[in-house]
């Protein structure tokens, strides 16, 4: 065998001899390739992939064609695989990071992701992995690279990769739940809903690192006045709570479990593995969490809807600054979710600026209204949904204004919610307390914001590095952009494909003519025709990138404090 003879050529040699064994070679079951191989023992692994043809996997069509199935099976091999191959990871000996085999393990979103991909035409299946080729300080143990690629992953791959050895019955739960989970969600327009959350499900999470469900927790039941029943296929139905349109108000104590609803909803954007407990949690795809986010630049957005008349005479309709307060935050947070297509806004009153999102009675009469330059989030939140249908879920725990502008309100008692709508509605009557007038139209927001190009080349005409921390920060060269506050990211893996993007559109989209959201059309029609390999360099996909939404990325730009803008115009109107 070809590998077999260039490994024994290679053994005991100098630490780049190693690069010769780049390349395709044939296995009985896969084909292996050796993509990129590291410079020395100390460098980050070599990457490697499995390409297995749908002669040789055997899955049947009718599992990967439609978008949904093809990225639940390529989720549930992924952990098959991952959970193979670890019982391999370091047995290899060597010094480094040598023998270190590791894959992407997801977690409990699922995920379109590089690491494993099926092509929906041709049925080809491709792991990327990456692996430690072995050595004794800068000396090649090509012996000890021939266990990992002619032994481990062979046995891996057979134990994990083949439709002859998955469990039928465990692959068609997460099939079967997959169809589910995409009824749900093509229903929830029709039926008027932002979100669904099914009875039985499990809302809290062990700890703020552990994202499984808590054990023994309260089981969620739907108050019977906002229960309704969901087809499913097979003729099968789901009943749960059902979250309209329009205002929806979540109260109650503290620890009730107020915060914990409205986490599962803002995850309910992503579908969740079998036993997470919010498998059918399914919220509207666009809704966006906002929240306050003191420090953060903002680049000519038009916060005006909320700001305007600043004492200094700063304009507010095209406003900038590398330092936002709370309130000025919290509003380029909801116009920039607006613009970016978002049809529902989650907010969290624990995290949001308290002047920004309301102002009492007596606050009102000391500080006059024409000495106060916000406009608070409650005087607006019914206009948006009644001229422009953007619902609003929000947490509220301190301030009953949000009572007369609600639609729907729910009280948390004890990880169990109950509707107080009407009660609380006969309350307001008595109280003689009549819903606030909005101060003036909204205007019509599109961003007309014009991108440069920017630092993705540096002055060498090289291009520069993209690193993430965690799903925390990303760089791009010496630019760090904070992201800790874009709260439905949930992997690192998307914060990489984030970088990824960010770079390919300096590179290639921002050229001054074309406006941010043209430029994010075209990104995404790219990304849905050819998949993340066609804005990767030379097509080489690595296989650590995960799917993001539309919202994330321009959640992410509108962070960058690089980014370039064309001058002498309107950010958005």
């Amino acid at each position: 065998m070809e590998l077999e003879q260039l490994l024994k050529e290679v053994d005991h040699k100098s630490y780049p001899a190693y690069k010769s064994l780049k390349g395709r070679y044939p296995f009985p079951s896969y084909v292996l390739s050796i993509d990129h191989v590291q410079g020395d023992p100390f460098a980050a692994p070599s990457s490697v992939s499995l390409h297995i043809s749908r002669e040789k996997h055997g899955f049947p069509k009718d599992s990967y064609e439609e978008y949904h199935r093809r990225v639940r099976l390529s989720d549930f091999l992924l952990r098959s695989f991952a959970k193979a191959i670890a019982r391999y990871d370091k047995q290899a000996g060597g010094s480094g990071k040598s023998g270190v085999i590791s894959v992407s393990r997801p977690k409990q979103e699922i995920l379109e992701r590089s690491a494993l991909t099926i092509d929906p035409k041709t049925g080809m299946l491709i792991v990327r992995l990456l692996v430690g080729f072995p050595a004794a300080g800068r000396t090649t143990l090509a012996m000890e690279l021939k266990k990992i690629l002619m032994d481990y992953l062979p046995r891996a791959a057979k134990e994990s990769l083949y439709y002859s050895a998955v469990q039928k019955t465990e692959l068609e739960k997460w099939l079967s739940l997959a169809d589910d989970q995409k009824a749900v969600r093509d229903r929830l327009s029709d039926l008027g809903l932002v979100a669904f959350v099914a009875n039985g499900s499990i809302l809290p999470r062990r700890s703020g690192v552990d994202d499984r469900p808590m054990e023994k927790a309260v089981s969620f039941s739907s108050p019977k006045e906002l229960e309704l029943t969901i087809d499913l296929p097979g003729g099968r139905s789901i009943k749960g709570m059902g979250i309209k349109k329009g205002i929806t108000l979540i109260v109650g104590g503290g620890y009730h479990g107020k915060s914990t609803l409205l986490k599962a909803l803002e995850r309910g954007v992503y579908d969740h593995i079998p036993g997470d407990g919010r498998e059918m949690v399914i919220t509207e795809p666009t809704a966006m969490k906002l929240r306050a986010e003191d420090g953060r630049s903002i680049k000519e957005t038009d916060i005006s809807p909320f700001i305007k008349n600043l004492p200094n005479g700063k304009d507010t309709t095209n406003f900038s600054t590398e330092d936002a307060s709370g309130s000025t935050s919290q509003a380029a947070c909801t116009l920039e979710a607006l613009m970016a297509g978002s049809n529902t806004l989650l907010i969290d009153e624990d995290t949001s600026a308290t002047n920004f999102m309301v102002r009492d009675d007596l606050m009102q009469r000391v500080v006059l209204r024409d000495k106060e330059p916000i406009t608070p989030f409650l005087y607006r939140m019914r206009q948006l949904f009644d001229e422009k249908a953007i619902s609003t879920v929000l947490v509220a725990g301190s301030s009953g204004a949000f009572f007369s502008e609600s639609d729907c309100i729910i009280q948390m008692d004890e990880y169990r919610p109950l509707d107080i709508t009407e009660e609380t509605k006969k309350l307001i009557k008595a109280e003689n307390i009549e819903r606030v007038k909005a101060p003036g139209e909204l205007p019509e927001l599109e961003d007309k914001r014009i991108p440069l190009p920017g630092k993705a080349l540096n002055d060498n005409n090289k291009r520069v590095k993209v690193k993430s921390q965690g799903t925390n920060a990303l760089s791009l060269g010496h630019e760090s952009i904070e992201i800790r506050f874009v709260e439905q990211l949930v992997d690192q893996e998307q914060t990489n494909l984030l970088g990824v993007l960010l770079r390919y559109m300096e590179e290639e989209l921002f050229d001054g003519k074309k406006t941010l959201p043209e430029c994010v059309d075209i990104l995404w029609e790219l990304l849905s025709e050819k998949g993340m390999a066609a804005i990767v360099n030379k097509g080489e996909l690595p296989g650590n990138l995960a799917m993001v939404r539309r919202q994330e990325l321009l959640a992410m730009i509108n962070r960058y404090r690089g980014l370039n803008l064309k001058k002498g115009h309107k950010g958005n109107i």
